[in-house]
């Protein structure tokens, strides 16, 4: 449960030639009486995050793991929390070319599966990742809840073993696709 009771929730704001989209199943959209931005309450967990939910909110599953272990691959941009890395000490790239890099990663990759796909998941996040887990073909090790940003601990959760996000997940250090191994 969040520390701030009763909060408000945000008012729709729409543009006149816009239409507000509803929310996915499971998902509130709030008001930040901090900072006065909106975010997004999942009714089933509790948590919150600022990115709008592009699915629905799943009941909290009471076998679901602890830990997870992933691969990732991230590219920076210029709004990236440090946008620099072992690859690249200034990092110029706007966002939206982060973006279709890492589309263009998930065209390769998106029709391999099992070995083929954990192979060249790696031979790609240790050539191209801005993570220093590059070295590493993008394994981050096992991680728990509340170990990594939150847009990437969900997407990570929310993956089987062997499954590939069908999303770039962005976060506060740029963009990922993230494979999880366990």
């Amino acid at each position: 449960m969040s520390d701030e009771p009763a909060v408000k929730k945000a008012k729709p704001s729409v543009d006149d030639d816009q239409e507000v989209e509803p929310l996915p199943k499971g998902w509130e959209k709030r008001l930040s009486r901090s900072n006065n931005r909106e975010y997004y309450f999942n009714v089933y967990n509790a948590r919150s995050q600022w990115e709008r939910p592009v699915s629905e909110a799943k009941p909290m599953d009471k076998e679901a793991p602890s830990k997870v272990q992933c691969l990732h691959i991230l590219v920076k941009h210029e709004s990236s929390r440090r946008p620099s890395s072992w690859r690249t000490e200034n990092i110029t790239r706007s966002k939206d070319e982060a973006r279709k890099i890492l589309e263009g990663y998930l065209d390769q990759l998106k029709d391999l599966e099992g070995t083929e796909l954990r192979h060249k998941f790696k031979k790609i996040a240790s050539e191209f990742s801005d993570c220093s887990s590059a070295k590493r073909g993008g394994d981050l090790g096992s991680f728990g809840r509340g170990q990594m940003q939150k847009p990437f601990e969900d997407a990570s959760f929310a993956l089987k073993v062997g499954e590939l996000t069908d999303h770039i997940v962005d976060t506060d250090s740029g963009l990922h696709i993230i494979l999880r191994i366990a």
